[in-house]
C-alpha cells in the first residue's frame, strides 16, 4: 500500500531538484497538491477504501504529505536565496566609479536661511544655541514673564503634552526663547547668542503653519542701550537682504519679556512688493531691552547686566527675500518647488556688505 506512495515522493522529489526557478518549483507544487494533485486524489480516494484499511492509509497519506509539503518550503528557500544571491551580485555598487550622472542635491530655503543668518550674526560676535523642541512651560512662559493667568498665552497656544520634567508641564515651545534662558543659565555674562530653531502653535491656515521657524537673539552686557540694538539690526537687515539703504524704522510696541519694547519695519513698495523702495512700511520682526524680571528669573543683577533681544520668522524673512508667496510649500517636500527656490550646497553662505 506504500509503495505507491514512496514512489510518489521520490518522483516529487527529483522534480523539485530540476526546478530552476520559483515558477518551476510552483508547477510541481500543484502537480502534487493543487486541487487535481497526485497526492490530492488519494487522499479522496481514502473514503472508498476498506475500513480496516483506513487508518493506515491515512496515516501513510499525511506523512507523505509532510514530507512533500516540507521538501517544497525547503526547495523554495534555496531558490529564494539563490535569487537573491543573483540580485545583489548584479546589483553591486563599485564605490571606485564615478557617480551616475543626475540632478544635483539642493539646500532648502529655510536651511539656507538659517546659514546666512548664522554667518551674518557670526561676524558680530554671536554664537549659535540650540535648545529642545519639547519644552516645560517655566523655559517657555513662566521665566519669560508670561505667568499662568497672563493673557499672553492666549496668542502662544501650542500644544501640550502628558507628563512633567522636574514637575512643570511639557509643551512643544512656541518661540525660541528658551534658548536664551538656558544660556543666560548656563553662561557667565556677557553673551551674544541667536537662536535659530523649530517652534510650534496651534495655528493653522492660508498663512499659518502648526511648525515653523524662528530664530531669536540675545545680548547681554554691561551699559547695553537701545543704540545698539538698533545698531545691531540695522546692519542685519541691510546685510540680510542686500540693500545697503535698506530704510529700518523701530515702532514702540508690547511684549511682556522686553521692556521698552520694539517692532522693526522695513521699507517696501505695497503695489510692487520691491524691498526698499515706496513709502510705504512692513513688519518684519520684534525686539526690545530684556525685561528685569527676566534677568532676575535667571539669576542676572537687572542693576549690573542689561540686554536687548529680538526674534523673527525664519520663513517669513525667506519669503521676502526671494518672492515667495506662498507658505505652504516650505512643508509639502516637491522638489520642482525646490528645485525653483533651493541653493547649490557648494555655495557658501555670503557676507554681504555693511556687516
Amino acid at each position: 500500500m506504500t509503495d505507491d506512495l514512496a514512489v510518489l515522493q521520490a518522483e516529487t522529489e527529483t522534480a523539485l531538484a530540476d526546478a530552476a526557478d520559483l515558477r518551476a518549483l510552483e508547477a510541481v507544487r500543484v502537480a502534487v497538491l493543487g486541487k487535481s494533485g497526485r497526492l490530492t486524489a488519494l487522499l479522496k480516494a481514502l473514503g472508498a477504501a476498506a475500513p480496516e484499511e483506513r487508518r493506515a492509509r491515512g496515516a501513510a497519506l499525511n506523512l507523505a504529505k509532510d514530507a512533500i509539503t516540507a521538501a517544497i518550503e525547503a526547495r523554495r528557500a534555496a531558490l529564494e536565496a539563490a535569487a537573491l544571491d543573483a540580485r545583489l551580485s548584479a546589483e553591486r555598487l563599485d564605490p571606485s566609479l564615478p557617480p551616475a550622472p543626475g540632478p544635483a542635491g539642493l539646500i532648502h530655503p529655510i536651511s539656507r536661511t538659517i546659514e546666512e543668518m548664522a554667518a551674518i550674526f557670526g561676524a558680530m560676535g554671536f554664537t549659535v544655541g540650540e535648545g529642545l523642541d519639547v519644552e516645560t512651560d517655566w523655559f517657555n512662559f513662566s521665566a519669560l514673564n508670561i505667568p499662568a493667568h497672563h493673557p499672553a498665552r492666549a496668542d502662544h497656544d501650542t500644544f501640550y503634552l502628558p507628563g512633567t520634567r522636574d514637575g512643570r508641564p511639557l509643551l512643544l515651545r512656541t518661540q525660541t526663547s528658551d534658548v536664551q534662558i538656558i544660556s543666560m543659565l548656563n553662561q557667565e555674562p556677557p553673551l551674544r547668542v541667536i537662536a535659530p530653531g523649530r517652534t510650534y502653535r496651534a495655528d493653522h491656515d492660508a498663512t499659518h503653519s502648526p511648525m515653523f521657524h524662528q530664530c531669536e537673539g540675545l545680548v547681554i552686557d554691561r551699559a547695553i542701550t537701545l543704540g545698539h540694538l538698533k545698531g545691531c539690526l540695522i546692519d542685519f537687515l541691510r546685510a540680510f537682504f542686500g540693500i545697503a539703504s535698506l530704510p529700518v524704522r523701530f515702532r514702540s510696541s508690547y511684549f511682556p519679556f522686553t521692556e521698552p519694547s520694539m517692532e522693526v519695519d522695513i521699507g517696501w513698495n505695497r503695489r510692487t512688493g520691491e524691498l526698499g523702495a515706496g513709502g510705504d512700511w512692513l513688519e518684519i520682526l520684534g525686539s526690545g531691552m530684556v525685561h528685569p524680571r527676566v534677568l532676575a528669573n535667571c539669576g542676572l543683577d537687572p542693576r549690573v547686566w542689561q540686554g536687548f533681544a529680538f526674534g523673527m520668522g525664519i520663513e517669513r524673512v525667506t519669503m521676502l527675500k526671494h518672492g515667495i508667496a506662498d507658505l505652504r510649500p516650505f512643508f509639502e517636500g516637491d522638489l520642482r518647488w525646490l528645485r525653483h527656490y533651493g541653493s547649490s550646497p557648494l555655495a557658501p553662505a555670503m557676507l554681504h556688505e555693511g556687516v
